[in-house]
Formats: C-alpha cells, sequence, structure tokens
C-alpha cells in the first residue's frame, strides 16, 4: 500500500515530544475566557414558559434569539445541564460554513434536484448570521476569510480541478503556496465567501448575552430528565423543578435524545485537536497567510486549521474516533497518540515551524447521522421540536436549523420547510454491536482510500448505493 505525505515526512519524535510538552488538556477557546464567562443562575422551583429550549449550544441559543424577534411577547426559557456553550460550541474549529449539507459534493450526492435551494439557503444564512453578529455587536472575532481546499496528494488535484462548487477559485501549485506556504500543497480551491471564522466559544457567550437582553431566561446547571404532555402543552421536568411550556425545542445535540425515537439517530465521533502558541513575526512571515482563510485537506481523514486573533494555529481532525457504547464520556477525550499524530503531521505541513509549542490539547464528540448534517423533525403533537446531527458543520447549521425549528413550531410552510432534507428523517444507525462494526470498518476503509489514490473499496461502494457515504 502507498503512503501518505504525512507518513513519508515524518519529523523526528524529539521535535513531537518537545511541542506537546506542557500542553494543557482543556479546550484553549474556553480557557481563553474562563475568567470572563457570564454564569446564569440554576432553576429553582416551577415555572412557565411559551417556548422552553432544551440545550445551551448554538442550537438552543440560536432559537432563543430568532424567537425573541419573531415574538418580543413570547416567554422563553432556556435549560443548560451544564454551562452555556460548554460542549461543541465552545470547543470546535470555529469555521462557520455556509453549507447546510456538510459540503458541496454531500449535497450533490444527495439532494441534486434541491442542490442550488440549499447552496442558496446556505449563503443567505450565513449573510444572516454576519447581520446579527453586527447588529448586536457581538464580539466573537468573526472573520469572513472564506476556506482554503489544498490537495496533499497527486490524485487529490483533479478533486479541485473539477469542483464546481459556486464562488470559488481554483489554485496551481505555484498560487496556493503563495496563499500559505507549505511544501505538502499541490493545489488548491479557495472558497472565498462561503466560510467566517469565529471564536467558537465568544460566539456562544455573546448569542446567551442577546438572548438575554432580549427577554430570554437561561438556567444554568439545570438537567432535564423527560418530557411529560398535558392538555396545553409539555411538561419539561427537571431535577430542580417542573416548567410548563407551549411548545419546546430540542437542542441536546449529541447527547442522549429525549425523544425515544431519535436514540439511534446520531453516534458520538470524538474529534481531536491542538493549539499552538501565538507565532513570532518571523514564524507568521515564513507561512504568509495572510489572508487568514480557513484550511482543510481533500483526504478521507482530513485535517483542518485555521489561525487565531492572536496569531495562534489550531490543527485538528484526522483521527475521527467511535467509542463502542454510544455513550459521551470524558474518559475518550484522553488520546496520547492521536495527539502525538496530530502534532507530527502539523510539523510535515510546515517544517519552517519547527521548536513552536502546542499550549493546549483537547477533543469533543460530534454528533453524527448518517446523512452527515442534520436531521429534523415534531413530536408530541407537534408541540416539540428537533435538530441534531450536524455532524461537525454546526457552526453555521444551527442558526438555519433555529428557524426551521420555529417555522415547524408554528405550522409555517417556507421555502425552508419544503426541501427534503429537512422534511425526511435519514436512515439510524444500527444497535450495537453493529454500529461499532460498521463505523469502525467504513473508517478503515476510507484511510485505504487515502492510502490508494482515492478509490474506494467495495465497502464504500455498497455504501454509496444505499445513501450512506460520506463525501464532503
Amino acid at each position: 500500500m502507498k503512503t501518505t505525505v504525512f507518513e513519508r515526512n515524518v519529523p523526528q519524535a524529539a521535535v513531537v515530544s518537545h511541542a506537546l510538552e506542557g500542553a494543557a488538556h482543556r479546550p484553549f477557546w474556553i480557557d481563553d475566557l474562563k475568567d470572563s464567562a457570564t454564569h446564569y443562575p440554576r432553576l429553582d422551583g416551577d415555572a412557565a414558559a411559551d417556548l422552553v429550549i432544551i440545550g445551551g449550544g448554538y442550537t438552543g441559543l440560536w432559537t432563543a434569539l430568532r424567537a425573541k424577534e419573531r415574538d418580543p411577547g413570547r416567554t422563553v426559557i432556556l435549560l443548560e445541564a451544564e454551562h452555556v456553550a460548554w460542549a461543541a460550541s465552545g470547543r470546535n474549529g470555529g469555521f462557520c460554513e455556509a453549507s447546510l449539507t456538510h459540503g458541496h459534493e454531500n449535497g450533490k450526492n444527495r439532494w441534486p434536484d434541491e442542490l442550488e435551494i440549499l447552496d442558496r439557503l446556505g449563503m443567505e444564512n450565513l449573510d444572516r448570521m454576519e447581520e446579527a453578529v453586527q447588529k448586536y455587536g457581538m464580539e466573537c472575532d468573526w472573520e469572513r476569510t472564506g476556506e482554503l481546499n489544498v490537495a496533499v496528494e497527486p490524485h487529490q488535484v483533479a478533486w479541485l480541478q473539477e469542483d464546481d462548487s459556486p464562488g470559488s477559485v481554483y489554485l496551481d501549485q505555484e498560487a496556493v503556496r503563495g496563499e500559505v506556504n507549505s511544501p505538502t500543497y499541490l493545489a488548491g480551491r479557495w472558497h472565498k465567501d462561503s466560510v467566517a471564522m469565529v471564536h467558537p466559544y465568544k460566539l456562544g457567550l455573546e448569542l446567551a448575552r442577546v438572548a438575554t437582553e432580549l427577554g430570554v431566561v437561561i438556567h444554568e446547571g439545570t438537567r432535564v430528565r423527560e418530557l411529560k404532555d398535558h392538555e396545553d402543552g409539555v411538561t419539561v421536568v427537571t431535577e430542580r423543578g417542573n416548567v410548563e411550556a407551549g411548545h419546546v425545542v430540542l437542542g441536546t445535540n449529541v447527547f442522549p435524545s429525549l425523544l425515544k425515537r431519535n436514540q439511534l439517530m446520531t453516534v458520538p465521533v470524538y474529534d481531536y485537536a491542538l493549539m499552538t502558541e501565538p507565532l513570532s513575526a518571523e514564524q507568521l512571515e515564513s507561512i504568509g497567510w495572510t489572508k487568514r482563510q480557513g484550511i482543510g485537506d481533500m483526504a478521507n481523514q482530513f485535517h483542518y486549521y485555521r489561525i487565531t486573533k492572536d496569531h495562534r494555529i489550531l490543527f485538528g481532525g484526522y483521527d475521527a474516533l467511535y467509542f463502542r457504547g454510544r455513550r459521551v464520556d470524558q474518559r475518550h477525550e484522553y488520546q496520547p497518540a492521536t495527539w502525538e499524530r496530530i502534532a507530527s503531521h502539523f510539523f510535515t505541513t510546515f517544517p519552517q515551524l519547527e521548536g513552536v509549542k502546542f499550549t493546549h490539547k483537547w477533543a469533543g464528540p460530534i454528533d453524527s447521522s448518517t446523512q452527515f448534517c442534520a436531521f429534523f423533525g415534531t413530536a408530541r403533537k407537534g408541540r416539540v421540536a428537533y435538530a441534531a446531527g450536524f455532524t461537525g458543520l454546526g457552526v453555521g447549521a444551527t442558526a438555519f436549523a433555529a428557524d426551521v425549528l420555529l417555522d415547524l413550531l408554528a405550522g409555517l410552510d417556507t421555502e425552508r420547510t419544503r426541501v427534503e432534507m429537512v422534511r425526511k428523517r435519514p436512515l439510524p444507525f444500527p444497535p450495537e454491536p453493529l454500529a461499532s462494526l460498521g463505523i469502525n470498518l467504513t473508517r478503515w476503509s476510507m484511510d485505504r482510500a487515502d492510502h490508494n489514490q482515492g478509490k474506494r473499496n467495495l465497502i464504500l461502494k455498497a455504501l454509496d448505493a444505499v445513501g450512506l457515504g460520506f463525501d464532503s
């Protein structure tokens, strides 16, 4: 089997060991604001609201904000088991993409007749997010820099040349290395306007600030146990009291669903990342990257990376691990071998940065669905709406989801609710042990494809044939 560029150019173990020495095992973004984050009180006794939102991540926060924009008089309570934006919303890479379908190719393969509509809705959603950031003065390091997809193996160059994503520009080897100086780059495609970079935890905290200023009541440290129907709505049962709700939105994402019908719809896949110390002026000059695009390579096991406001580099991806049993467990976040592998790939990408140290290493579970993007629906006679399964692209798609959920609860027939992606549920994952066997066999097959000029084996071809193939 052929080797990839990251295996052909392995840095010395001492370089990796030195770089990881002393790195804190916690998300950089949250650590960056640990002394300035606002905390909200726990629920204390029973309450009531027109709309109760369960989950204080992006889905819940955008829904709260949009709900008050639509109807300022509506009473809204948001319940969060831990702290606002502490999970995926506070520890992702900060890529806020217009795509609602986890990339143009995934959308084209699944909903070809609606792709133009989905692409337009995605761009409109990103524009509305930017308008909200500006309107409410959200300080979240928003930069509409776009994303650079790079080929690091010869067979990937043709993929970039054939890419028909709207608003993108192909870059040959000289041009792409003129943008960002890595010896691994063979070509690139710059999606100039369809991605913004953000500080993800700041965005979560700012959404909470704006929502509360609009009248939303947020309770942290309030875990919801179950939902019970009553004549006029739904009772949200928590460990600290009951909340009577006219309508409920579920934004629990990767965590176990409160609805039995959704318990097999997602699996937690763990993603890992590193953050460097701030780069010096000389180090910055050695890599270029003056336009500060987000970057992702074209492999199945891909890397994503970006540069922060204070000139650090976040470098993550490649290993996406599923652990048998579907459980979200903090023990899964500690994977020294994975961080060593990511660090090694970092120095293969940027050998001129040898000597740079990582200050943070962390991980978190992604709510993965079989269609690799969000699914939607209602329950309890239309009084409960849900969205989940964003599969790593939730920074932007959650704002779209908020509008879909509010449309569904209101019984509105809109362009958003008419698209097939919203109307139809994807296939569920099988129960264990089939889920573990299938997911890890797929991961093995994708790794083999990366080592075989991108050629998909019989397993991947079979998944493609039944609509379960991954191609973003």
